[in-house]
């Protein structure tokens, strides 16, 4: 029996991505849709991590923690994108084993990262407003650093919980993925043997993160609304109502798209509309991040004048 078992697990090399849609003519205005999506994605999230770097005003708790989440978008951008256009405009995308598990990882590493990240700067905007003379010392550049090694560490270790729960799964039958990545839903029903662990495990962990983010992310607003509701002047109530807006509207984003997704009965036709509402959070919400903190905020559009206008300057020395 247990050879039998080894057999089976074995016989499944390689997955086939069944991709976004299976209508001909839908490919290529999709394909096109999706490369300019990635190409907007990529271009707003480095121009986002360059106008941090290079502009010292810039250099703050707030900023860093902006940085690193454009570096998880940019990132989490080439772990789907590659294999979905690809299934675009070829008869069969295949996947082999270790590239789905891998996918797997990185895509659940990124997605935790992400998470972790926004509760990081619920945190950091809560104390620059109800905190705002310790803040230089609450937030100082070696506790922002812990703060982001924590998270990239939990959600490294959320990732290895995930991809080692599937990579004991036998898989023997089929071996064609009713999705455009290998997410776990889609590669639990192709299991042959039991997913209950996975099934218990998958959601502990998200129900776990899921749960105490938005606990953070919630009470860190709830004092800050307690603390501008006392503040005796409107320009200040203003201006930290302002700083928090595009987190607000991230955060919305983000677990709004991850809930459609996800928390909704496990069947074949869930999941198939499950992949659907997939795209809000893997290529929309990553193209709107940068647009959001640039169009939302005084700072960026300061920085990305001054950059421009040095540009403009070192092009006329040239001439």
């Amino acid at each position: 029996m247990k050879e039998m078992n080894m057999e089976n697990n074995a016989s499944v090399m390689e997955f086939v991505l069944m991709g976004l849609t299976d209508q001909p003519e839908l490919q290529l205005p999709l394909f096109l849709l999706f490369l300019v999506n990635n190409i907007v994605t990529v271009v707003g999230n480095l121009s986002l991590i360059y106008l941090i770097c290079l502009n010292s005003h810039l250099h703050t708790p707030m900023y860093f923690f902006l940085f690193n989440f454009s570096s998880i978008d940019l990132c989490y951008s080439f772990v789907c994108t590659p294999k979905l256009l690809m299934g675009f405009v070829s008869e069969r995308n295949i996947i082999s084993f270790t590239g789905c598990m891998t996918q797997l990882f990185f895509f659940c590493f990124f997605v935790n990262s992400e998470c972790y990240v926004l509760t990081a700067m619920a945190y950091d905007r809560y104390v620059a407003i109800c905190q705002p003379l310790l803040y230089t010392a609450i937030m100082s550049p070696r506790i922002c650093s812990l703060l982001m090694f924590g998270c990239y560490l939990m959600a490294f270790a959320g990732a290895m919980l995930h991809t080692g729960c599937m990579v004991r799964l036998i898989f023997c039958d089929s071996n064609i993925i009713n999705h455009y990545m290998c997410d776990i839903l889609p590669l639990l029903q192709l299991s042959c043997s039991s997913t209950h662990v996975n099934e218990l495990v998958s959601s502990v962990a998200v129900g776990t993160v899921i749960i105490i983010s938005s606990l953070i992310i919630f009470i860190s607003y709830a004092l800050i609304l307690f603390n501008i509701s006392h503040m005796s002047s409107a320009r200040g109530s203003s201006k930290a109502i302002s700083t928090c807006g595009s987190h607000i509207i991230t955060v919305g984003l983000f677990y709004g798209s991850g809930i459609l997704t996800y928390v909704k009965p496990s069947s074949a036709k869930s999941v198939g509309q499950g992949k659907f509402f997939s795209v809000f959070y893997t290529f929309v919400v990553p193209m709107l991040n940068p647009l959001i903190y640039s169009l939302r905020n005084k700072d960026v559009k300061l920085a990305l004048k001054r950059s421009l206008r040095r540009i403009t300057i070192s092009e006329s020395i040239g001439l």
